[in-house]
């Protein structure tokens, strides 16, 4: 398998590859005018909501998006199943991350997340550009089940019998404030994992040993079946790429908690 990760420096020397710029922030501005603004050359902008989701609704407000659609959209930006695909975003790989998680899901054997985003780049002293480079239709076959997912059910019962991590900041785990859902909370049995704690303050990914460390804290240990969710599967993307850094496979609750609270059934813990 290929690394997940990739350095500055490895991506400029790296050759041919399709590099996504992934940029996205949950209540906006959208991304693609930061990518107006300046990006990587050769960098083609891909848009979270529409490209990596389906419509929002009852499965979450960032659904997976059905299989065609999601081929159709990654061939618009010119991914090849034979090619490497860098996704990047600004610096902490949140939204780069649910770029990975989705190619690889779909069936993408090569897919790298720029370490430290735009900003390392930048740092490291290599060029951004203003220009849109012209992209060659893809030929990516979209091949659903690269990835382990978790459903509402599946989430419950591995809250109860494995670790479910909850990757939102802990004040929306503990209930205190619900910015985006109408119910705060957090699913029973869930334990608190906010994706802040993957990184550095440069927001690059901490070594695989301290990540292993992190999660072993938590309570995801050998033999522990592992999981993650957040409010709608972006950050949880996160998390789930942090503990395959660290050596440990993870599920992902797709509908996260935007789904969880779609049905008033389903009980809420708080605290």
């Amino acid at each position: 398998m290929s690394p997940a990760l990739i350095t500055p420096e490895e991506l400029d020397a790296l050759g041919e590859a399709t590099v996504l710029d992934v940029r996205w922030r949950l209540g906006g501005p959208p991304g693609a005018e930061a990518y107006r603004e300046g990006h990587l050359p050769g960098a083609v902008f891909c848009d979270l909501d529409a490209d990596l989701a389906a419509p929002p609704g009852p499965a979450g407000r960032h659904p997976l998006p059905e299989a065609g659609a999601f081929q159709e959209a990654m061939r618009r930006l010119g991914v090849r199943g034979s090619r490497t695909v860098v996704v990047y975003d600004d610096a902490d790989s949140t939204a780069a991350a649910r770029a990975w998680w989705t190619l690889r899901y779909f069936g993408h054997p090569d897919v790298r997340v720029l370490d430290g985003g735009l900003r390392a780049w930048v740092a490291a002293g290599l060029p951004l550009t203003k220009e849109t480079p012209p992209v060659a239709p893809g030929d990516f076959v979209a091949r659903p089940g690269g990835m382990p997912v978790l459903d509402a059910d599946g989430a419950a019962a591995l809250a109860r019998d494995g670790v479910l991590l909850d990757a939102r900041a802990a004040e929306r785990y503990r209930g205190e404030v619900e910015p985006i859902d109408p119910v705060a909370g957090h699913i029973p049995g869930a334990v608190s994992a906010p994706t802040t704690g993957n990184v550095d303050a440069e927001g690059r990914f901490l070594p695989p040993a301290r990540l292993r460390s992190r999660f072993a804290s938590l309570g995801v240990g050998e033999g522990v079946r592992a999981g993650a969710y957040c409010g709608s599967g972006v950050t949880a993307a996160h998390e789930v790429l942090a503990l395959h850094l660290a050596g440990v496979p993870a599920a992902l609750y797709v509908g996260s908690w935007s789904n969880w609270v779609a049905d008033p059934a389903r009980p809420v813990e708080r605290g």
